[in-house]
């Protein structure tokens, strides 16, 4: 199972103890995946459909939680599987009605509430209640990528407005959430691993939570380490190419005048470097005797470098 799945399996099985937070979850599930179906002489039923039986499941769970719905009809013959989509009704007036007033879609006098936004302020005032519509909304319309590739969190809106409405609600915990059009959805998302750490605790999502922190551990170990590697890497390319350049003048030194002709410590500086080509200047320097510090190592062979420099130019001004 993906990653994402992981963590819906995981919301699935979180149910809220507080009623009202149950609605604000009741109301996510509706708005994304539920609709109101007329049906001539018959009235209205209350209809969700998902391609995934889990969310139905907990849906039906949580009806059942906060309006004590008559469990006599097993939750299997309630699901109706057609086009690997499965559907619940709930088909009893009263109960429906009951439901669309609790999350603020119908006003007290069975009206409907107008209004465009994903959900009505209502039903989210508390932050525990935006957890609980957060947690809905990812499981009827959200994904998270796998984290050992990329760090991505969504979930796709209908619309602008409701995808601005959401925004702000992620927001209000202080995530930066973005939107984005995608053919003729708005999709809310984060791209930040530490944020979506923090969405995944929003949500209850706490084993996920803490394997998505074990592959950000992983992979910033691997980054450091690819870093330093680099780092080091780029050093010994520095120092390789340093003395390559070193042990070419005072080859140019002694194939020209001949290395006897530089100063006594400059001499001995060039032989040892002919001899030890791979030492660094601090190992290079314990070879003197007495020792030599780095800083003078390297003031030396800038000299021997210099000196070989104005012989070339000499050469050339002969030519």
């Amino acid at each position: 199972m993906s990653f994402s799945g992981n963590v819906k399996e995981e919301l699935i099985r979180c149910v809220d103890s507080a009623r009202h937070c149950r609605i604000a979850e009741i109301a996510a599930i509706i708005v994304f995946d539920g609709e109101i179906v007329r049906k001539p002489g018959q009235g209205a039923d209350l209809r969700v459909s998902s391609e995934n039986e889990s969310i139905l499941r907990k849906y039906f769970t949580l009806l059942e939680k906060t309006f004590k719905i008559d469990g006599e009809v097993s939750i299997d013959k309630r699901i109706v599987r057609k086009n690997n989509r499965f559907t619940i009704d709930v088909d009893d007036q009263e109960t429906a009605i009951r439901i669309l007033q609790a999350v603020k879609i119908l006003a007290e006098d069975r009206t409907p509430m107008p209004t465009e936004a994903l959900v009505n302020q209502m039903v989210i005032q508390k932050n525990c209640c935006k957890r609980a519509f957060l947690r809905g909304a990812f499981l009827c319309a959200g994904s998270i990528s796998d984290p050992e590739k990329f760090y991505h969190f969504e979930i796709v809106c209908s619309s602008r407005a409701k995808a601005v409405q959401m925004q702000e609600l992620i927001q209000s915990f202080e995530i930066d959430a973005k939107i984005v059009k995608r053919k003729k959805y708005d999709v809310v998302y984060v791209k930040e691993g530490a944020q979506i750490v923090e969405l995944l605790g929003l949500m209850g999502a706490s084993i996920s939570l803490l394997n998505l922190e074990n592959v950000r551990i992983l992979k910033d170990m691997r980054n450091s380490v690819n870093r330093k590697v680099n780092c080091e890497t780029a050093n010994i390319n520095k120092t390789v190419n340093a003395a390559v350049k070193q042990v070419e003048d005072i080859l140019y030194i002694r194939d020209t005048v001949g290395l006897e002709k530089l100063p006594e410590n400059l001499e001995e500086t060039a032989l040892l470097r002919l001899e030890y080509p791979q030492a660094s200047l601090k190992e290079l320097g314990a070879l003197f005797s007495p020792p030599v510090g780095k800083s003078g190592v390297n003031h030396r062979l800038r000299k021997i470098g210099s000196i070989a420099e104005q012989l070339r130019e000499v050469k050339e001004e002969q030519v």
